[in-house]
């Protein structure tokens, strides 16, 4: 048996044709911000992609089939959507079996981009490792995916509500390459910067690029991250945000959220307690992470027209 993929009309283009394509994650649009917004948001990074030199490829499950690229009335319809599960790798195959729609994180996200034959993925940042985790053993499951699926992902590092030391540790546990773009100390998400020391650097989208085809060429499983830093004019500063994670996060543990329900309620907390600057950066830093991946992307499809593949 094989899944069905339904490509856009634009992906199946470059797909024809060679063309760089991007990756793009929907959960941005179910489950990150209201109608109309979350599509007008969409809509700006797959445009950033396209400006950037390479072709966009949002992902999403809609009635059991798996659609890499979304046409413009299908990016509508599931911005308006009601009830549309949040896919990972342990239900992604559950919601195509049975016909259902679904919003891909990361990890499915990697999933279908890696059936796809795409190469890179752009998203906000990863999940980790939620603060408590000893006793929760709340883990997403975005880093054994970086740990098996060859796709490089470019996030602004992981979101900075998680214990970002131990979620880096994991990482460097499952051999996934941490590379900060630009910068030797890793960006926590909605900060530019923070007080770990980046694993790798790199400053430029080609050795990125070269950095994952040798990895394949050396028989080595999975991807990398990039860990892209949100531009310094559009961050907010850890020092304003610890105690508002700091609150968001008794909050959560007051009211008994767990699993998949405690990202959305952190963000939206945090969204509030800003008044909305997290939002308005979220925004900036996907938007960042969006031209660096077209960037990756196309040099990626020069090295492989270099090698003769």
């Amino acid at each position: 048996m094989t899944i069905a993929i339904h490509y856009s009309a634009e992906v199946a283009h470059a797909r024809a044709e060679g063309l760089p394509i991007v990756a793009l994650e929907s959960t941005i649009i179910t489950h990150g911000m209201p109608f109309p917004q979350n599509v007008e948001t969409a809509r700006l990074v797959e445009d950033d992609v396209r400006n950037a030199g390479a072709v966009p490829a949002t992902i999403a499950v809609i009635d059991g089939l798996l659609h890499v690229g979304l046409e413009p009335a299908q990016l509508d319809a599931l911005g308006q959507a009601q009830n549309v599960a949040k896919l990972s790798r342990a239900d992604i195959a559950a919601c195509i079996a049975t016909g259902g729609t679904g919003a891909t994180t990361v990890a499915a996200t990697m999933i279908a981009a890696h059936l796809a034959g795409i190469h890179v993925f752009a998203t906000g940042g990863i999940g980790g490792v939620h603060r408590g985790a000893e006793t929760s053993f709340d883990i997403s499951a975005d880093l054994q995916e970086l740990a098996q699926t060859p796709v490089t992902v470019v996030g602004a590092g992981a979101k900075a509500i998680l214990d970002l030391p131990k979620t880096f540790e994991v990482l460097e546990t499952l051999g996934v390459p941490v590379i900060a773009f630009g910068q030797d100390y890793l960006p926590a998400f909605w900060s530019a910067t923070s007080d770990l020391p980046a694993p790798l650097r790199m400053d430029t989208a080609a050795d990125i690029a070269r950095a994952q085809i040798t990895r394949s060429a050396m028989g080595l499983k999975g991807g990398q991250l990039v860990a892209n830093p949100i531009p310094q004019a559009d961050e907010i500063g850890a020092e304003i945000l610890a105690p508002i994670i700091a609150q968001a996060l008794s909050e959560a543990e007051a009211q008994k959220i767990s699993a998949k329900s405690v990202t959305p309620f952190l963000l939206g907390r945090i969204f509030e307690l800003t008044e909305g600057r997290s939002l308005t950066a979220n925004i900036a830093l996907v938007r960042n992470n969006a031209r660096l991946a077209a960037q990756i992307a196309s040099e990626m499809v020069k090295l492989a027209g270099k090698d003769g593949r």
